[in-house]
């Protein structure tokens, strides 16, 4: 089985070749990054245009370099959803135009759930069942995950997403975009504790969360008096620390709970070093096993997408869609809770 991944729900562009006997073969990926900085944030327009405008010298860049040939796929899958519409119709329109020229099938995925299972990428994989803390872009969530399409929510946000507490405080120190890697390097120069900012809901007794209050307390210190380069970076080691904090606490809670000892980190959040640093330390004291991705499958990549695909195909429970001329759709919104009691 050869399932070529393509991802573009937001403001990456990603390919991935995934082999079901010899594993990931390849993969490429480009950041819109530097197009969005000059505006602060991810403009949708210019999104889906340089999604178009890269896609495809992207996937013959991948075929090149792995010496496979499109005769040789089985499946073409793409982001279905959630995401930006614009951007998720260049994907799925690029990737069931080709499905339907080659007659194999068209597999969407869900990007949450490419997110959810991407550490089973990497070496050692967990094995299931394990609590997974999904932490990417504006969503947090816990999930206990028993099998492929077998998820169910212990525990999310209930306001702002902890990546965009990153994005908001960063903006607030005047930071530029992307702003959660900007906050946390700026974080690196600094020491938590000069300020004091709220842990929302740490002992709040359930599973959710709660982010907002940290960036309206956040923008209380900032107006409050100006702030040299040592407080600023101060601050912004205080603001990473306390959402650690938080995403730790509620992590082990939920591992405690479900009494699985098995703990899943995925999404663009979870590429924080501080977290991982201080979340091993913690889970080794209770034993219990904390499996990432690789640094670079944390954001948006077209290899989660194969890779679920892939899974999907092998469980034989892929939402596919069998090409025909406009027969695909996105879903810019769609609940990962949906997804699993559809499977």
């Amino acid at each position: 089985m050869l399932v070529l991944g393509i991802e573009t729900s937001c403001d990456e562009t990603g390919v991935a070749l995934y082999d079901g006997g010899r594993g990931l073969l390849g993969h490429g990926l480009h950041s819109q990054a530097r197009l969005h900085a000059e505006y602060g944030g991810v403009v949708p327009e210019l999104a889906s245009r340089d999604h178009i405008r890269h896609l495809l010298p992207l996937t013959r860049g991948l075929f090149e370099q792995t010496g496979c040939r499109l005769g040789e796929l089985t499946a073409v899958a793409f982001t279905e959803g959630p995401g930006l519409a614009g951007a998720l119709l260049v994907g799925a329109s690029t990737a069931n135009g080709l499905a339907y020229a080659l007659g194999v099938p068209a597999v969407g995925v869900h990007h949450l759930e490419a997110h959810l299972l991407s550490p089973l990428l990497s070496t050692p994989a967990p094995a299931f069942p394990f609590v997974a803390l999904l932490v990417s872009g504006g969503h947090t969530q816990l999930m206990r995950v028993a099998g492929v399409g077998d998820y169910e929510l212990l525990g999310e946000t209930l306001d702002d997403a902890a990546g965009e507490a990153f994005d908001k405080t960063a903006k607030l120190l005047g930071l530029g975009y992307p702003g959660g890697p900007a906050l946390a390097r700026l974080a690196g120069r600094g020491k938590p504790g000069r300020y004091t900012l709220p842990r929302p809901m740490i002992t709040s007794g359930d599973l959710d969360f709660s982010f907002s209050g940290l960036k309206t307390a956040v923008l209380t210190v900032v107006k409050a008096r100006a702030l040299d380069a040592a407080a600023r970076a101060d601050l912004a080691a205080e603001i990473e620390s306390a959402i650690a904090d938080v995403l730790i606490a509620k992590a082990l809670a939920a591992v405690e709970r479900s009494g699985i000892d098995r703990l899943v980190v995925a999404g663009g959040v979870g590429a924080n070093l501080t977290l991982r640093s201080r979340l091993d330390t913690r889970a080794r004291q209770r034993g219990v096993a904390v499996f990432y991705p690789e640094l670079e499958f944390c954001t948006d990549n077209g290899a989660m997408i194969a890779f679920a695909a892939a899974l999907r195909l092998e469980h034989a429970s892929p939402i596919t869609h069998h090409p025909s001329p406009g027969s695909f759709t996105v879903r810019p919104r769609w609940a990962l809770a949906t997804l699993a009691a559809a499977s």
